[in-house]
């Protein structure tokens, strides 16, 4: 079996040795040809060597957002894109992604999108050998089926019938003892059959925040963030919540780049 050769372009070197480190942890016979920490050393590296089977590419290098690669060269290996923030998706998914994948990278997911370049390794194999489609038809395929879909609203049972509660109207979710309870913004609460695990799947990143294991709350909803002691977050929801409701201290920079989308 040949040795799959994946580039990694990553302009931070403690982010690209964890990447690294896990993609050998996942699969030892992976083979990491270079890392890459710029777009212009990015373009000289394609165009004078061989094409990767796969590359790790981070959004915003040092030297620019590194989609301007594509506008400069033609890339003809499949993208997972890294970044810490979710607001290039569509915009990844235009070029040659097959995943799109948050900082910090976690293993499972990384994992996962090692299973979906698997995946299109296959189906263009496949392809190849009956019909003759090329990479960029192929890629454009197989987008339309990993664009991410998030729920736009809750199936929830009030008394004896069933109503449909849109997003828009969510304040927050509320896990309390076993129960999740989804709390509108007139302060009405409805339980739901989702532990906030699984919520995390659901929501769009850009709207939800998981605050603690207790609140995952719409932006919307934040009334004031407040410092704290031991370098926690105080979040006042609307509607107000009993208890304090907190972002823990190693949390708080992630939640305040989320704020300042």
């Amino acid at each position: 079996m040949d040795t799959m050769q994946v580039l990694i372009i990553e302009d931070e070197a403690p982010a690209s040795r964890r990447l690294k480190n896990l993609i050998q942890e996942i699969d030892n016979q992976i083979n990491i040809v270079s890392i890459i920490d710029s777009i212009e050393e990015t373009i000289e590296y394609l165009k004078s060597n061989p094409t990767p089977a796969l590359i790790f590419m981070d959004i915003q290098l040092a030297d620019g957002l590194s989609f301007s690669i594509f506008e400069q060269i033609k890339v003809e290996a499949p993208i997972i894109f890294t970044t810490a923030y979710d607001e290039y998706t569509m915009q990844a998914f235009k070029v040659n992604s097959i995943d799109y994948l948050l900082k910090p990278i976690k293993k499972e997911e990384l994992t996962a999108s090692l299973q979906k370049y698997q995946s299109f390794k296959n189906q263009f194999s496949q392809s190849l050998d009956n019909q003759g489609i090329n990479l960029q038809t192929l890629l454009k395929s197989f987008q339309n089926k990993v664009v991410k879909e998030y729920k736009s609203r809750f199936l929830v049972k009030l008394g004896e019938r069933l109503i449909s509660v849109p997003e828009s109207d969510i304040a927050y979710f509320h896990a309390d003892s076993k129960i999740v309870l989804l709390v509108t913004r007139d302060h009405k609460k409805y339980a739901l059959d989702y532990s906030l695990d699984e919520l995390e799947n659901q929501l769009n990143p850009t709207n939800f925040y998981r605050l603690n294991r207790q609140y995952y709350v719409h932006f919307e909803s934040i009334q004031a963030v407040h410092n704290y002691f031991n370098g926690k977050l105080k979040i006042i929801l609307r509607p107000e919540t009993k208890e304090e409701v907190t972002v823990s201290r190693e949390k708080s920079s992630d939640f305040k780049q989320w704020l300042d989308k």
